[in-house]
């Protein structure tokens, strides 16, 4: 029961983080190419780009040792490398989607500490871009979409 309702929790709350990071990075782009002067709702919106991703990494963490899967570790041990659905779950899934996280948190923590608009939003915006690539790559598109 547990495990059913941290997984649709995790997997709803993951349109919320795509459609955020997407339009934070997406802000981040277009106000660094037109030269716009940042503002408290580009803050904003960065900010709860940060919040959303951080949310979603814990509804992971508990979902990932709470997972069926998880015992493939102690069954399969070095093998779950050579099956590619356990290696996706087990390892590429929340190790990609940890270092997005991470992106996140570094660009967003950089853009604080710069002086100009044009300097925080390159920071976010290749900060953010990049987390956004990482977690786009390790979705799994199969189960999600369906």
């Amino acid at each position: 029961m547990l495990y059913e309702t941290l997984l649709n929790l995790h997997s709803y709350w993951a349109y919320l983080v795509l459609l955020i990071v997407i339009l934070s990075t997406g802000n981040a782009l277009f106000k660094s190419v037109s030269s716009k002067e940042y503002s408290a709702k580009d803050f904003r919106i960065s900010l709860f780009a940060l919040i959303v991703s951080h949310i979603q990494l814990l509804i992971g963490f508990v979902l990932y040792f709470t997972t069926p899967r998880f015992e493939l570790w102690s069954e399969l041990g070095g093998g779950v490398m050579g099956d590619a659905i356990a290696r996706l779950y087990l390892v590429e899934h929340p190790l990609v989607n940890i270092i997005a996280i991470a992106l996140i948190t570094i660009g967003y923590s950089k853009h604080k500490k710069k002086l100009t608009s044009k300097a925080k939003f390159k920071i976010l915006s290749i900060f953010y871009s990049l987390a956004l690539l990482l977690l786009l790559s390790r979705i799994p598109w199969n189960t999600w979409l369906n």
